[in-house]
């Protein structure tokens, strides 16, 4: 009887542990940065997704000057990104997320403009009003509170290797830009070989960023305000 009784508390016991690991594993999971990125995020990436400019771009509903406008806004914004990526790469809450080789566009987009502008671009163009608040935000955030740096990487960068490969080819459609890639380099990331790989590997990486909840809460609502600007 004993012996009974000594093995049904085993077994008890031993369901008691994997069901705390499970919960434990759970729990983990739902804290992972990149997890709470996703849900908390989801409905400002809806709303973005479901903008008229979107809307309309994807349908090949696009003029010329808008899409250079867009590559002009992004060229800034890119610019400023990266420049506040660099000042950090050393800095712990972002080192792993620097993959300049892979990622960075502001090379590719310094084409685009030439392509678009010509050569003396930069003395045409000047950052849209509705850019310059976002590039305000992105040297903030660098100079003042770079752990919050990667939710504009995640959004930027995440998005870029997304959808964005669907966005270069309705451009070269509508635009009827050369299939040989001028207008459309900042689509194109030459050195990730598979991109579902590769966001893969950066979502790893965000996870394990030595981060306490309130800063990956910190981080969600900056990303949300990403998608506003």
């Amino acid at each position: 009887m004993s012996a009974e009784v000594e093995t049904s508390e085993g077994v008890d016991e031993s369901e008691k542990k994997n069901s705390g690991a499970l919960e434990k594993e759970n729990q983990m999971r739902m804290a992972d940065l990149s997890e709470l990125l996703k849900e908390g995020t989801k409905e400002a990436h809806d709303r973005a997704e479901n903008t008229q400019f979107v809307k309309d771009f994807l349908k090949g509903n696009i003029k010329k000057e808008l899409f250079k406008l867009a590559t002009t806004a992004l060229y800034f914004t890119y610019s400023a990104l990266e420049e506040e990526m660099e000042r950090n790469k050393d800095h712990p809450a972002f080192a792993p997320l620097y993959f300049p080789m892979e990622l960075h566009r502001k090379e590719a987009l310094t084409k685009d403009m030439e392509y678009f502008f010509g050569e003396n671009w930069e003395e045409q163009v000047q950052c849209p009003k509705a850019a310059q608040k976002y590039v305000e935000r992105i040297h903030y955030i660098g100079q003042n509170e770079p752990e919050l740096l990667v939710a504009h990487a995640y959004t930027r960068y995440m998005g870029d290797l997304s959808g964005g490969q669907v966005l270069k080819k309705v451009a070269q459609r509508a635009l009827k830009l050369p299939s040989t890639g001028e207008g459309t380099q900042f689509y194109l990331f030459e050195n990730v070989d598979n991109a579902q790989q590769f966001k893969q590997l950066y979502r790893a990486r965000m996870n394990a960023l030595d981060l306490n909840m309130k800063t990956k809460e910190r981080i969600v609502e900056e990303a949300n305000k990403a998608f506003e600007y």
